[in-house]
């Protein structure tokens, strides 16, 4: 029942977060954040959570690209565990110029040449302790400290200018998107055994690997339905084309190629040998294009009579399909 609401949520991102506006995209780090001025309420945040965690307990890969310190974040608010088991160092909870960096490189480059500006400061940049957002089409001004509008951003306290903008957008702002998120997560996966994690193997164990595809590996573990007749799998040159074409395609287009049969262009965190893909026979020569059923990690494929025709329909189908995602 978990496992199946985990896949449901997978396959469904309007169920989750990818149409609601809950999370915000930075086009040049491909990654996502909370979104501030949502309008979405903390439950469907405390889900978010909830289906990560059960992502985790299940073993299956969410293609959910949030930044590497939004984990580090996470493992550093989880519930003190007084239990029997001694626990690791949690992470540091500070956010740093280079957690922006990993979010919004391009803003962070810029508060970094504000660190290392010599000049004057002041009169250069014009800067106030605030910051500016657009909140529903409107651009307001939000103080960064107590009488921050009033406040100059100098030579002597930029510093400090840059550390209290980075804390509001990494985590005041996001505070009650963040709150019912982490609540949700460790109503799942709470106990002293996740602190024995580091940050980067939980964001292992939720996006999968992106380490490159054995594809031999794979077609070892691979299961068939619907084509074994009396001469079996042998028989069925569809098959032999298929991995010939999987193996010899570029490195991008067999990740496209796997997310199209499994819903994510990563490999499990235990590596290939637990990615089973199932390939299933359609009917016979048709000029339908193969299928693809991504809750089981299946491909449907017809047995088309020629391998410039199966490469021809299966390429087609993975090019013009439209996957889920976060974006």
């Amino acid at each position: 029942m978990a496992s199946d609401m985990v896949r449901s949520h997978r396959q469904d991102p309007s169920m989750l977060i990818a149409t609601a506006g809950m999370f915000v995209y930075d086009d040049e780090s491909q990654y996502c954040y909370f979104n501030p001025n949502t309008f979405e309420t903390s439950d469907q945040y405390f889900l978010v959570g909830v289906v990560l965690g059960l992502a985790i307990y299940n073993s299956t890969i969410l293609d959910v690209a949030l930044p590497p310190f939004a984990f580090r974040k996470l493992l550093a608010s989880a519930p003190i565990y007084t239990g029997p088991m001694i626990s690791l160092s949690r992470p540091s909870s500070t956010h740093t110029l280079a957690d922006l960096a990993e979010f919004r490189p391009m803003l962070a480059s810029g508060l970094q040449k504000l660190l290392d500006y010599d000049g004057d400061v002041e009169a250069t940049f014009c800067r106030d302790f605030v910051i500016e957002s657009d909140r529903y089409g409107r651009a307001i001004q939000v103080p960064l400290c107590p009488n921050g509008e009033q406040k100059p951003v100098t030579n002597a306290n930029k510093a400090e200018f840059v550390e209290l903008y980075v804390r509001y957008l990494l985590d005041t702002s996001v505070s009650r998107q963040f709150e019912p998120f982490k609540r949700g997560f460790f109503s799942v996966c709470g106990g002293n055994a996740l602190s024995l994690f580091r940050p980067e193997e939980i964001e292992l164990l939720v996006r999968g690997s992106d380490e490159p595809l054995d594809v031999s590996t794979l077609r070892a573990v691979a299961i068939y339905d619907g084509w074994k007749g009396e001469e079996g799998l042998e028989a069925e040159p569809v098959i032999a084309w298929f991995w010939q074409m999987f193996a010899e395609a570029g490195a991008r287009e067999q990740r496209s190629l796997l997310s199209f049969i499994t819903g994510s262009d990563r490999l499990p965190a235990m590596g290939a040998t637990s990615l089973i893909i199932k390939i299933s026979c359609l009917g016979d020569d048709t000029r339908r294009f193969p299928m693809a059923r991504t809750c089981f990690n299946m491909l449907g494929l017809y047995r088309y009579r020629t391998k410039e025709n199966l490469r021809s329909k299966l390429w087609t189908a993975v090019t013009e399909s439209e996957g889920f995602g976060l974006k």
